[in-house]
């Protein structure tokens, strides 16, 4: 039913989706879907809650594989903006452009909004104090540093989401570790080639994506 969820957002955008679609298209009755979730509200948060923690636990699997705080910084901006690493797809830009929106007016995905970016940032975190630990990064304030690092990709990922014609993904990616080089003080020169989309590699479903 999550899975269903997230297709049918994606195809529809989350106020347009109803509970009888989901049930359609996870061949289940609305009952049951209600059953489950009591309200439209809660299921798409759950779906949402679900996708995300997947692409966290994906992410942290290859972090903590890398043996640098560069390395592992360069795999998030990399999950968050390039295609063909987990990233990015059109569709899943559309589903948290939905988010967002929602999120303005409506307590329950503030909350999973809330939450995500949260996530997101203890991530950014946790890989600065590992790199200031190993002696790679600057003495900067990790925590300023997430705060403004996740505001930047978020900003280019929406120029991305919106098919802007001056900032593609591998452009994206490339501003993103500049400016974590520059803050962070280490060296950095891309090795990546290519083009594609969103920035904040969140996946639509991240999880139906993959």
């Amino acid at each position: 039913m999550l899975t269903a969820a997230l297709e049918v957002v994606v195809e529809r955008g989350f106020a347009e989706t109803r509970i009888s679609d989901v049930a359609v298209r996870a061949g289940v009755s609305p009952a049951l879907v209600i059953y489950y979730f009591k309200t439209k509200d809660n299921l798409l948060a759950d779906a949402m809650r679900w996708s995300e923690d997947a692409w966290y636990a994906e992410m942290a699997a290859r972090t903590s594989a890398l043996p640098t705080g560069a390395a592992r910084l360069e795999e998030v901006v990399s999950m968050s903006c390039l295609p063909g690493t987990s990233g990015p797809t059109e569709e899943s830009w559309a589903v948290w452009l939905d988010l967002w929106a929602q999120a303005l007016r409506n307590p329950v995905v503030r909350a999973v909004r809330e939450e995500f970016d949260e996530h997101f940032r203890q991530t950014i975190r946790d890989i600065v104090r590992f790199g200031q630990e190993r002696g790679e990064f600057a003495a900067v304030d990790g925590d300023d540093f997430a705060v403004g690092f996740s505001a930047v990709l978020d900003g280019l990922a929406i120029q991305i989401a919106l098919g802007d014609p001056v900032v593609d993904a591998h452009r994206a990616f490339t501003l993103a570790m500049h400016l974590a080089a520059q803050q962070l003080g280490f060296d950095w020169e891309s090795p990546r080639k290519g083009g594609g989309r969103r920035g904040k590699a969140r996946s639509v479903a991240r999880s139906v994506a993959r």
